[in-house]
């Protein structure tokens, strides 16, 4: 004789397009950063309650944009979570950068400040070392260039003044926004990115070349030197 197995459905069916239809009802901000984060993880692993997942992940690394920010061998290292899943999160991340550059390219950064800090903060804020990104600027102060020129340690990014200034006569730029993160959090500029600041001016005012501003990104908010009267 044989014998009909009658399958559940798994529990967490009911929940997912519970949270799909919020989703498409009310967009990201009707989830909190943990069922967000659930929702992008069933796209990789259809088959498993991936809560559960979702609230490691965020407890590892501290913060939804962290955990899109880590390396794909630092989100593998995480319990449950395999290379394909890690794979589906940078994507995600690549997405965003990609959307926050086209907001802010060949466009006046004086008519767009506020798209240029959310893509200083969405390329930099939660990256673990600290890292140097110059944005050149064309005579109409629109950006044609955004570029890494340094990473360093948690708590110091080399700044060479004569590779800013040669990239920037390569370019043809008119202006340069130099940018750097904090992997502390805290934006507060320190005695060393003053003094930084001031010797990457120099070095460019000796080729007609303006600093127009050197910003600072933590995951607490932004730093203007230019804003904080600290340029010189």
């Amino acid at each position: 004789m044989r014998v009909t197995v009658n399958e559940e459905t798994p529990h967490y069916h009911g929940h997912r397009e519970r949270l799909r239809q919020r989703f498409l009802e009310g967009g990201a901000e009707a989830l909190p950063d943990y069922e967000l984060l659930e929702l992008i993880l069933f796209l990789a692993i259809p088959r498993i309650d991936t809560k559960p997942l979702a609230k490691r992940l965020l407890a590892r690394f501290g913060g939804f944009a962290a955990v899109l920010n880590a390396d794909i061998s630092a989100l593998t290292d995480v319990e449950g979570l395999k290379e394909n899943a890690a794979a589906t999160l940078k994507l995600i991340e690549a997405a965003g950068r990609r959307l926050a550059k086209t907001e802010i390219f060949d466009r006046p950064v004086i008519n767009s400040w506020e798209r240029l800090v959310d893509y200083c903060r969405v390329n930099l804020a939660h990256l673990p070392r600290e890292r140097l990104h110059v944005l050149f600027l064309d005579r109409k102060n629109a950006v044609i260039a955004g570029e890494t020129q340094g990473e360093g340690t948690v708590d110091h990014a080399p700044i060479y003044p004569r590779e800013v200034a040669r990239r920037a006569l390569e370019l043809n730029a008119t202006a340069v926004i130099m940018v750097h993160n904090h992997p502390s959090g805290d934006p507060a500029p320190s005695a060393a990115d003053i003094e930084a600041t001031r010797k990457v001016a120099e070095a460019l005012k000796a080729i007609g070349v303006t600093l127009h501003d050197h910003l600072i990104v933590g995951r607490t908010g932004h730093a203007s030197l230019r804003s904080a009267g600290l340029m010189g």
